[in-house]
C-alpha cells in the first residue's frame, strides 16, 4: 500500500505538502482562518497560552490561539507545506520578505553579537538594511574566499544570495557553510525557489524567501518565509510575535496554494529564460548576457541546483541611457519590479531595486534584469527584438 510519507519528488510534495489532515476534516481545499481572537477556555489556560506562543512555542495541543499576532493556523499550514520543500522541520512566515529578514537579524544578534559578515551582490533591500545599520548591526563585505578572515568572534551571521539578484552570481553554498565554521548562515533562495535548490543540504543555516515572488507567482501577495531548525523556528516565532510581522492568512492561503504549481511554473519559466539568454548572447546591441546557463565557473548547476533558474539580466550597449530606452519600448514585456511572476517584467536595476546599494557594488548603468514568465518564448523575443531595435 502506498504510504504518503514515502513521497520523494517535489512536485508530488508540493501538491500534498500540509494537506495530510483535509480528509479527516471532510474537506478538499484548507481552510481559512480569518479570526482576529480567540476563544478561551480559562483564564489560566488562556495566559499558558499567551506565553507560549508570545515566546516563540507553536499552539498547545487543545489550547487557544489567543490572538492573530501570535499565532494562526492558515499559516501555519502554509509554513509546513514549505518546510517540506526546503527539507527543514520548520518555517516561519511574515508580512513580507525584508520582514522575514529582519526577523533574522534581529534573532540572530539576540546574544549581543552585532557583527555581520555579507557577500554580494545581494537583493537592493537587504544590502540597504546592512549597511545603514539600521537595526544595530555593522557588517563587512566579503567575497565568498573572503569569509573565513572576515568571521571574527562577534560574527552572528554570514549572509548569502545565490543565485544574485540582479546578476545571477553563483555561490557555493557548502563552501561557504564551511567558511562561517560555527557561524550560522543564510542563505537567499528567492531566485532560485526550493524547486531548484535546497540550501539547508549544503550547510545553511536559515533560507529565507520572498514568498512575494515565485511561491505567490501571480504578482497578489506580499509575503516573506524563513525555512529553518526547531529552535531558530522558535526565536523567529518569537521575534514575530512581538513585533506584529506575521503573514495575513489570506496571502497565506493563497502561497499555499501556489506551491502546487511551482514546480510546473518554475520549469517552464526556466525554459524560456535558457532560450532569451541564448538569442541575447548573439545580439549586436547586447554586450554580456548574465545567466547560469551560460556562466557556471565552479560547476553548481547540476550539483547545487537542478537548473539555472528564470531570472536573467543583459547589459546593452551604450550604458544607462540605452537601457532606458528599451524598456521604456516593451510592449508585451511589463516595465515593473519583482520578480518569479507569470508574466515577464524588466526593469532597471540601479535606478530601482538596488538603487540604495553603494558604490561599486551598484548594478552598471546598462544593466536590465528580466523576469521571465509564462509566455511564449517566441514572443518575448520579438518583443525584445523591437525594443532592442529602438537604439539603431
Amino acid at each position: 500500500m502506498f504510504d504518503p510519507s514515502d513521497m520523494t519528488t517535489v512536485d508530488t510534495r508540493a501538491v500534498h505538502a500540509g494537506r495530510d489532515d483535509l480528509a479527516a476534516l471532510g474537506v478538499h481545499v484548507p481552510p481559512i482562518d480569518f479570526s482576529t481572537t480567540n476563544p478561551l477556555p480559562s483564564v489560566d489556560a488562556g495566559g499558558d497560552a499567551y506565553e507560549t506562543l508570545a515566546t516563540g512555542g507553536t499552539l498547545p495541543v487543545g489550547g487557544s490561539a489567543v490572538y492573530q499576532r501570535l499565532w494562526n493556523p492558515t499559516v501555519a499550514r502554509f509554513e509546513t507545506a514549505l518546510a517540506d520543500l526546503e527539507g527543514t522541520t520548520d518555517a516561519v512566515a511574515f508580512a513580507s520578505g525584508m520582514a522575514a529578514l529582519t526577523a533574522a537579524l534581529l534573532a540572530a544578534t539576540r546574544d549581543g553579537k552585532r557583527h555581520l559578515v555579507a557577500v554580494r551582490p545581494l537583493y537592493g533591500g537587504t544590502d540597504h538594511v546592512l549597511a545603514t545599520g539600521l537595526l544595530g548591526t555593522t557588517v563587512t563585505w566579503a567575497r565568498p574566499d573572503e569569509v573565513a578572515a572576515a568571521v571574527g568572534p562577534d560574527t552572528a551571521l554570514v549572509i548569502a544570495e545565490t543565485p544574485a539578484n540582479p546578476t545571477l552570481d553563483l555561490v557555493d553554498i557548502a563552501a561557504l557553510a564551511r567558511a562561517a565554521g560555527d557561524v550560522p548562515l543564510l542563505v537567499d533562495n528567492t531566485v532560485a525557489t526550493p524547486v531548484l535548490q535546497q540550501p539547508t543540504r549544503h550547510g545553511a543555516t536559515l533560507v529565507l524567501h520572498s514568498a512575494t515572488k515565485s511561491i505567490g507567482g501571480h504578482g497578489d501577495v506580499l509575503a516573506g518565509v524563513v525555512a529553518c531548525d526547531a529552535d531558530w523556528a522558535a526565536r523567529l516565532r518569537q521575534v514575530r510575535a512581538l513585533t506584529g510581522a506575521i503573514l495575513h492568512p489570506l496571502g497565506a492561503y493563497l502561497l499555499h496554494r501556489g506551491l502546487q504549481t511551482l514546480p510546473l511554473r518554475v520549469r517552464a519559466q526556466q525554459a524560456g529564460a535558457e532560450k532569451l539568454a541564448a538569442w541575447l548572447a548573439t545580439h549586436p546591441a547586447v554586450a554580456q548576457v548574465h545567466h547560469p546557463s551560460l556562466h557556471d565557473p565552479a560547476g553548481l548547476v547540476g550539483r547545487q541546483l537542478s537548473g539555472p533558474g528564470s531570472l536573467l539580466a543583459f547589459e546593452v550597449r551604450g550604458g544607462a541611457s540605452a537601457a532606458s530606452a528599451v524598456a521604456n519600448a516593451c510592449r508585451l514585456i511589463t516595465h515593473a519590479v519583482s520578480l518569479g511572476g507569470v508574466d515577464t517584467l524588466i526593469q532597471h536595476p540601479a535606478s530601482l531595486t538596488h538603487r540604495p546599494v553603494e558604490g561599486e557594488a551598484k548594478p552598471c548603468g546598462g544593466l536590465l534584469r528580466i523576469s521571465v514568465g509564462l509566455e511564449d518564448p517566441e514572443d518575448l523575443r520579438a518583443d525584445l527584438s523591437q525594443a532592442l531595435a529602438e537604439l539603431g
